[in-house]
């Protein structure tokens, strides 16, 4: 079988797209091979933090998605009982990054900014219906076994980069544990087009509202807004997925307000899990396919993005003979660490601090945001500045 000279990724998603980008703009050839027909067009993901901005300028990416997106600039947290609790703004950390906002825009979005540009680049080749189903690894070269029109074909490359999300094929040929856990609840994702700035005094178009009873969490995004709320264990899928369910939900927001528009709901499990390792051999991991979270602050995809950057560019360095394979190894130890010590371990923060809305949770905003250097840190931490910092920590 003949070796192509090659990087083979599995997953035309975002995290896939992004990684397929930075190679090729490098002068390494790709080969993206999708499941589906074509690009997807789930919502899904919708945040996209400053230091993801920063590397998605790099790739010729952030000014079209943020002509397409809405800008961000701050973020609340509010309770039902105290209003406002308090209110962030990534101005604060203007001085680290190029994008001192969030960029609120579906991912399909950027998905087709990346493949609209890689579709120019005679490196680039695109195959969609294209299962990679499994992989097995020589000394010098992986093969991948692709489903298309019901065969099974077989392809070698250099390198494969696993990005097909959280169920990935990729993965489970690897025989690569998926630790972790699924919590109990599961959420629901309303879109509606009502405009709740008229009717909430000093919102914000992020805002995470905590109450002990049922948190929910409003996101702005072109033309929608997002309200998301958690659904205890005890109902079922059949009353959470009713259109009476979600009304009842929304009629809760804001007193004296019903019948809203409701565009779509969306309801799906929520899990907290680590592949034990991001590398294998000649095959890696991204994104979700190595790591997934609940979604409160937006560190999933951004997480993804973060792992495709640098692990392309080790690859870069590798390919153009600079460094050694060993070079490698620092993707796995820096990603999977930062993965642990700040994605997992944040998102798990958020969700409890929503659930909370005791006094202890305002008095730890009130104490944050009484100090200046205080305020920084935890915009560095939630825009996952820190996360990157602590990488290049390791070495």
């Amino acid at each position: 079988m003949t070796i192509q000279e090659r990087v083979f990724i599995a997953g035309a998603g975002p995290v896939g797209l992004v990684a397929a980008a930075s190679l090729v703009r490098n002068g390494v050839p790709v080969t993206v091979f999708e499941a589906g027909p074509g690009l997807g067009e789930e919502s899904r993901a919708s945040t996209f933090h400053p230091p993801t901005l920063d590397m998605l300028h790099r790739l010729g990416a952030a000014e079209p998605l943020m002509a397409q997106g809405l800008i961000a600039p701050r973020f609340q947290y509010r309770s039902k009982r105290d209003g406002v609790m308090a209110e962030f703004d990534f101005g604060a950390i203007a001085d680290v990054t190029g994008h001192p906002y969030r960029v609120q825009s579906e991912q399909f979005r950027l998905t087709r900014i990346l493949h609209d540009r890689l579709q120019r680049e005679s490196l680039f080749a695109m195959r969609f219906d294209s299962k990679v189903a499994s992989v097995t690894q020589q000394p010098s070269s992986v093969q991948v076994a692709i489903e298309r029109d019901g065969r099974t074909e077989t392809h070698a490359a250099r390198w494969v980069i696993g990005a097909d999300g959280a169920r990935s094929d990729v993965r489970r040929s690897l025989g690569i544990e998926f630790e972790g856990f699924t919590w109990p609840e599961r959420f629901l994702v309303v879109s509606t087009p009502f405009d709740f700035h008229r009717v909430i005094p000093d919102l914000v178009s992020v805002s995470y509202v905590a109450d002990p009873q049922r948190w929910h969490f409003l996101l702005q995004i072109p033309g929608l807004w997002r309200v998301m709320f958690p659904v205890a264990a005890h109902e079922t899928d059949e009353l959470a997925s009713s259109r009476d369910f979600a009304e009842a939900l929304m009629a809760q927001l804001v007193p004296g307000i019903a019948g809203y528009e409701i565009s779509h709901t969306t309801l799906y499990k929520v899990h907290q899990r680590v592949a034990t390792t991001f590398r294998r051999g000649r095959a890696f991991l991204v994104g979700d396919a190595a790591h997934i979270n609940n979604p409160l602050g937006g560190m999933g995809m951004n997480g993804g993005i973060h792992d495709a950057m640098n692990l392309t560019s080790r690859l870069l360095e590798v390919w153009s003979g600079h460094k050694p394979e060993t070079e490698l190894d620092r993707y796995d130890k820096q990603r999977r660490l930062v993965t642990v010590e700040y994605i997992e371990k944040q998102s798990i923060e958020n969700k409890r601090n929503l659930e909370c809305a005791a006094s202890g949770f305002k008095e730890t905003l009130q104490h944050i945001t009484a100090d200046q250097r205080r305020t920084r840190d935890y915009l560095l931490r939630v825009s996952m500045i820190a996360s990157l910092r602590r990488a290049e920590e390791l070495g």
